[in-house]
C-alpha cells in the first residue's frame, strides 16, 4: 500500500473520528445539551416556536403551533418534574390547523423557579391563570388539557375559572383519594419524613435522593445513567 492510500485512510478516519469524539465528550460532560438538542429536533420538525411572556416580574416559557381561528385554542399542562415538551409525542398526532400552547408549570424547565412562590395547586393555578391573561388566550373560551400534577391545576382552574373554558380534558389526575391505600401511597408515607433533604421524596437535592426516587416512582427497574441522574437533581 503506497503512502497516499494511507494518507487517505488516515484522513478519512479522523473525520469519522471527530464527530464521534464529540459525542462522547457531550454524553459524558454535557448530557443535558444533547437532551436540549433532540428536544430542539423534534419541536422543529412539529412545527413548534418557544417564545416567553413576562409577568411582572415572573416569565412562563411556552411552545407553539398555529393561530387562533375558529376552533377553540388547546392548552397543555404536563406533570410534575416534567416540561412543555412531555407533550411532544401527543402533539404529533394532532391536526396542524390547531392553535396549540404548551407550557411549562410555575417552577419547571424555562418557566421562573424561586424558592418563596407558592407552589400548591391553588398558588399554580393563580399563576397559569396570569399566563391565560399575560397572552390574552382567554379573550374566547378554549380547550384546557393536563395530566398528573397538571391535570389536577387544570381541574382547580376549570371549577375556579368556568368562564374560561369551553372543555375540559384530565389525564390521572392527582389527588383524587382511593379507599384503598396503595403501595406507592405506603412507600410515601414511610420516606416522606426520613432523610430526605426537603422532607419530600418526589424533589431530589442529591444524586442518592434521585436514585431512590426513581425506585419509588418506577413500576419496572432500570439503571440510569450517572451523568444523568446529576444532572437532573435541583
Amino acid at each position: 500500500m503506497d503512502q497516499d492510500m494511507v494518507n487517505m485512510f488516515a484522513i478519512a478516519a479522523g473525520t469519522l473520528a471527530i464527530p464521534l469524539l464529540l459525542f462522547m465528550a457531550s454524553f459524558m460532560l454535557w448530557p443535558s445539551s444533547l437532551i436540549e438538542v433532540y428536544y430542539w429536533y423534534w419541536r422543529r420538525t412539529l412545527g413548534l416556536q418557544v417564545r416567553y411572556a413576562d409577568c411582572g416580574g415572573y416569565r412562563f416559557c411556552y411552545s407553539y403551533r398555529g393561530k387562533p381561528g375558529l376552533r377553540p385554542s388547546v392548552l397543555m399542562l404536563h406533570d410534575f418534574s416534567a416540561h412543555k415538551d412531555t407533550w411532544l409525542p401527543m402533539v404529533k398526532y394532532l391536526p396542524k390547523h390547531l392553535h396549540l400552547l404548551c407550557v411549562d408549570m410555575p417552577g419547571h424547565e424555562g418557566t421562573t423557579r424561586t424558592n418563596t412562590d407558592d407552589y400548591s395547586i391553588q398558588g399554580q393555578v393563580k399563576r397559569i391563570r396570569q399566563f391565560v391573561e399575560a397572552i390574552r388566550l382567554n379573550r374566547k373560551p378554549f380547550h384546557l388539557v393536563g395530566t398528573s400534577m397538571g391535570g389536577t391545576v387544570a381541574g382547580v382552574h376549570a371549577a375556579c375559572h368556568p368562564s374560561d373554558l369551553c372543555s375540559l380534558t384530565l389525564i390521572c389526575p392527582t389527588g383524587l383519594r382511593n379507599q384503598n391505600e396503595s403501595k406507592f401511597d405506603s412507600q410515601m408515607h414511610e420516606v416522606e419524613h426520613s432523610r430526605y433533604t426537603l422532607n419530600i421524596p418526589l424533589i431530589p437535592s442529591i444524586p442518592e435522593e434521585m436514585e431512590e426516587m426513581l425506585k419509588l416512582c418506577s413500576h419496572v427497574r432500570f439503571r440510569v445513567p450517572q451523568q444523568v441522574s446529576h444532572t437532573n437533581v435541583m
